[in-house]
């Protein structure tokens, strides 16, 4: 299997800093959207402590991974190629294939989140019946066309959008930590930031909860995949996982803190209400109604930035013959790989009917064994090729960066066994997980097997 590599654009094409910061914001985050789910699921105290510790003990381990990584081999495929080259063709596979996987199931959750956001101007779309049900599969089908054809028209048109939709998506969520100072219950924030007032959390509780912040931590390596794309990722790779790791916290921690003093009550939080109906509380419906719109455009740009990212990795595993030569194909004008595109759009579609939680977890027990594989490159690498050049190097000897991918790799595992007991637990994720798992062995041995059968028949010919 021959290395895949996709054709340059001009340099006046590539993404500068300002785009790559707006990609990467909009693949790991796109503001605080999402942790309603959190604080309606573990509660305010326990939603501020996850989120402050796991950007240490999670995305600075891999944010440093993948500075050392994207900068020492800029190339399309990003993680895929990586993996293939440290540990060989069957783990670079596995890594390939498990990121479609849990791609596609985090890719499905944002034409729900854009529906139950739209709903804030629309209640009616709330409503249970199966015409309204219809309607709302109706909204979410047009919502993946629309990123479709957008994405056709190449990765500069989504990279402005995604810096332009940066400043205001996060408008709202200033305007809150603003307003914050001087508008809420100060004795509510106290509340919240008080342990004794909340107990020990549940395992399963923690498992959710972890689930929720991993899935709004997650996403670092995705514009590695479109390296070429990039104006000096050398240096623009490590500077833009730093501002946007710094961005990303901010835009997390004080709207939290500024929503509590609003309501600390579970039941105000969530899916179905959450920020838009918080920032109406703290000031107005003006704020209500810019929180709703920003929340709209957040996830829209999310969608738009990862299945720019995610479509270039079956175009680069196409190449390397392990999928269908014409899932390859990118057009000529803009160098989008659109057979990938409709590809994955399709099963996007198809997957958004599946409940939020479910997706949540099956997408992160994916993640982590693709993450496992990217700390195993970076670790294979520091051995077995000492002297490749590193524009960005994480300052630790062999051992210390065994050391770093612990705690991340830990933090997945107790989502995996927590997500399996208590009362709402479940063994239906796990299941998912396992034939993902058992499919993807299964291609690659029938692939290896067409490989030998022609090889065979070509000596055959030959003698």
């Amino acid at each position: 299997m021959g290395n895949a590599s996709v054709e340059a654009p001009s340099p006046s094409k590539k993404l500068g800093l300002g785009a790559v910061v707006g990609i990467i914001f909009f693949t790991v985050s796109g503001g605080a959207y999402g942790l309603e789910v959190l604080v309606g699921t573990v509660g305010a105290f326990w939603a501020l402590v996850l989120v402050i510790l796991l950007p240490i003990f999670w995305a600075v381990p891999i944010g440093l991974m993948v500075a050392e990584l994207a900068s020492a081999i800029p190339e399309n495929g990003g993680y895929y190629i990586w993996v293939k080259r440290a540990c060989g063709d069957f783990w670079g596979f596995q890594e390939g294939w498990w990121t479609l996987c849990y791609s596609v199931a985090n890719m499905a959750i944002f034409p729900v989140f854009f529906v139950e956001y739209l709903s804030y101007f629309f209640p009616q779309l709330r409503d249970p019946s199966l015409q309204m049900l219809a309607v709302r599969g109706l909204i979410s089908l047009a919502f993946v066309l629309l990123s479709l054809w957008f994405n056709l028209r190449g990765s500069k048109t989504v990279g402005a959008n995604a810096a332009a939709n940066l400043l205001l998506v996060l408008f709202p969520f200033i305007a809150m930590s603003i307003w914050g100072l001087f508008k809420g219950d100060w004795a509510n924030l106290a509340l919240a930031t008080t342990m004794p007032n909340h107990g020990w959390i549940q395992p399963s509780a923690l498992a959710a909860g972890l689930a929720v912040v991993i899935w709004n931590y997650s996403g670092w390596e995705s514009i590695a995949t479109c390296a070429s794309e990039v104006e000096n990722p050398q240096k623009n790779f490590p500077r833009a996982l730093a501002i946007s790791l710094t961005i990303i916290i901010l835009s997390y921690v004080l709207p939290l803190l500024a929503g509590f003093k609003v309501s600390i009550t579970p039941s105000h939080w969530g899916d179905s209400s959450g920020w838009p109906s918080i920032a109406e509380r703290l000031g107005g419906s003006w704020l209500g109604w810019s929180g709703a719109i920003a929340a709209l455009l957040s996830v829209w740009a999310l969608y738009n930035s990862q299945l720019l990212c995610v479509s270039y990795l079956p175009s680069v595993m196409a190449k390397d013959g392990w999928l269908p030569k014409g899932i390859s194909k990118t057009s000529e004008k803009t160098g989008a790989p659109y057979n990938a595109l409709f590809l994955i759009s399709a099963v996007t579609a198809l997957m958004s009917v599946l409940s939020l939680q479910k997706l949540i977890v099956v997408d992160m027990l994916f993640y982590a064994l693709g993450l496992a594989l990217e700390f195993m490159a970076l670790i294979t690498f520091r051995e077995t090729h000492p002297n490749l050049p590193r524009p960005f190097r994480i300052r630790l000897p062999v051992w210390g960066l065994v050391l770093m991918s612990l705690p991340p790799l830990a933090i997945i595992l107790c989502v995996a066994t927590f997500s399996t007991i208590g009362e709402s637990g479940s063994l239906i994720q796990l299941g998912i997980v396992a034939f993902g798992i058992l499919a993807g062995l299964g291609i690659y041995q029938n692939k290896r097997r067409s490989i030998s059968e022609s090889l065979l028949e070509s000596e055959v010919r030959f003698a």
